[in-house]
């Protein structure tokens, strides 16, 4: 959750920053996959307005949570490749569990957006990698860190 919070800041900060809209993808990809699954939100008008607008955050938040628990089941299983290595996976595992479903249900097409598009997508999702690789990094025991050295305790002599 850490690091889908982040992912939101940084978004919602750019919004600020620049004066930019909400994205309104999150929203068309729940109708379209109501549409697609045969399972309709329930409601009309504004209720079912109000409630596809709660749904659509829940799909990058369903993305993000699923993603650290992958990279945290990786790690019980011993994969460990290192900070870089993790937040590459983490930001490329994000990407594609956001985008993914967006550009299979053709709400969008990654390979017409501008750099500036990409930028501005890929920038949050590399805040979500490096609070998840900083978050799971600080659960796992000295030991099991990359490079982490044993500390010995020593007592002073009298």
């Amino acid at each position: 959750m850490a690091g889908t919070t982040a992912l939101d800041m940084t978004s919602y900060l750019d919004m600020a920053l620049r004066g930019r809209p909400a994205s309104s993808t999150p929203e068309v990809t729940v109708e379209r996959l109501s549409e697609k699954s045969g399972i309709p939100v329930p409601g009309s008008g504004e209720t079912r307005q109000n409630r596809i607008a709660g749904l659509g955050p829940l799909t990058g938040l369903a993305a993000g949570v699923t993603m650290g628990a992958l990279m945290g089941l990786a790690r019980s299983a011993g994969w460990r490749p290192g900070f870089l290595a993790d937040g590459a996976v983490a930001t490329i595992g994000a990407l594609i569990g956001t985008n993914g479903p967006m550009t299979v249900l053709g709400v969008t097409d990654p390979r017409t957006w501008t750099a500036k598009d990409w930028v501005a997508d890929v920038v949050p999702h590399l805040a979500y990698a490096v609070l998840t690789v900083a978050v799971l990094d600080g659960l796992d025991r000295p030991g099991q860190r990359p490079g982490a050295r044993r500390l010995r305790c020593r007592t002073a002599r009298r």
